[in-house]
């Protein structure tokens, strides 16, 4: 009997100890368990708060579980900032509990209003020594309306960053500025067409004037042509893609064939034409009530508006008169110039012939 009770508490005991073993044995097991292989070592986490910064890992290639989330909060949260983790050089408790303190070096860089995304990537890889192909790959991954994606403004980027960070902090800072600018302006979400026409019509606004003054003017000219079913025969629809700062010709308008060209097609063209300020795309939204359906570039860089055709010829004629006057005046700067030149020239030679010493004067003559 004594047996028996002495056999029953052994085993108690031993159940307890390895249940605390367990126990120990567990959190020693996890702390090892590889955070990831393929992670980004530098991340931007979006916002101070646990969504966005699990938001943030697990798009850059983390995984986060229930107890890395109670680690990231057991001390101070992360700003919304630039980070270089060393995911191999602590466990996975301290690696979630400090990831406040790993802030890295930033740099500022410009993506300048009407860029194609060819031109935005291929500076980008320049400035920060990226590949080009991997930038590529991303973008094309992460757009949606293969321009237009990522707003013109100034970012702040990490010099250590790679193609997959950088990609995923552009798109994620102008997605933020997109949604803001929707909750402030629609009433409900507008659904994926309505907002690549937004844009299309942001980014012809954007190729035609970076005046903000003017551009509620030009969104009005835009609107109301749609409106009356016009075709929009605007030069800026065909600066598109490879085109993009190239000088539009009568002879281009005449051969290109592409839904951009809307001299020969009616409608916006099939998709957004650059990159666009957040003040292009409110003049988008809100044009200026107006009943222009025309406007030519004026001598001081600006824009003449009108409503009636033979407004605009007469536009047309006076900016035609005015480059006339401008070339004239050019030649004949440039002949009297070329005069002031030759008369220098001629003046030089004549001083030069002076200060020479006479040749005659200076010979002996035997006799």
């Amino acid at each position: 009997m004594l047996k028996k009770i002495i056999s029953e508490q052994y085993m108690t005991i031993a159940r307890i100890l390895e249940i605390f073993l367990l126990v120990l044995l567990i959190p020693l097991l996890y702390n090892f368990v590889s955070i990831s292989k393929d992670a980004s070592e530098t991340l931007y986490i979006d916002a101070a708060n646990i969504e966005s910064i699990v938001d943030s890992l697990e798009k850059n290639g983390y995984t986060v579980t229930l107890v890395d989330k109670i680690m990231i909060q057991s001390d101070k949260m992360p700003k919304s900032g630039w980070y270089r983790l060393d995911k191999h050089k602590y466990g996975r408790f301290n690696f979630f509990r400090n990831i406040y303190k790993y802030q890295t070096e930033t740099m500022d860089i410009v993506i300048y209003a009407g860029e194609t995304h060819n031109e935005l990537l291929d500076r980008l890889s320049n400035d920060l020594k990226l590949d080009r192909d991997k930038l590529y790959t991303q973008y094309k991954t992460m757009s949606k309306f293969k321009e237009a994606d990522i707003f013109a403004r100034h970012y702040r980027i990490a010099r250590s960053a790679k193609e997959k960070s950088v990609m995923l902090y552009l798109f994620s800072v102008s997605d933020k500025i997109l949604k803001l600018f929707i909750e402030k302006t629609f009433k409900n979400r507008p659904d994926y067409f309505g907002l690549k026409v937004l844009l299309t019509i942001a980014s012809i606004i954007q190729k035609e004037s970076n005046s903000v003054q003017e551009m509620p003017v030009i969104s009005s000219v835009i609107h109301n042509r749609l409106a009356k079913n016009m075709k929009l025969q605007m030069d800026s629809t065909l600066n598109y893609g490879a085109y993009s700062h190239t000088i539009v010709t009568p002879e281009r308008i005449k051969t290109d064939t592409s839904y951009y060209n809307t001299y020969k097609h009616k409608g916006l063209p099939p998709y957004p034409l650059s990159t666009v300020t957040l003040e292009a795309l409110r003049a988008a939204m809100f044009p200026e009530k107006s009943e222009y359906l025309f406007f030519m570039l004026k001598p001081d860089g600006g824009h003449k508006f009108c409503a009636t055709y033979e407004e605009h010829l007469d536009n047309i004629r006076k900016f035609r008169a005015y480059q006339k006057q401008k070339r004239e005046e050019k030649i004949k700067q440039e002949k009297a110039l070329a005069d002031a030149n030759k008369t220098s020239i001629e003046n030089n030679d004549t001083d030069d012939n002076k200060s020479k010493p006479s040749f005659e004067k200076n010979v002996t003559v035997l006799r």
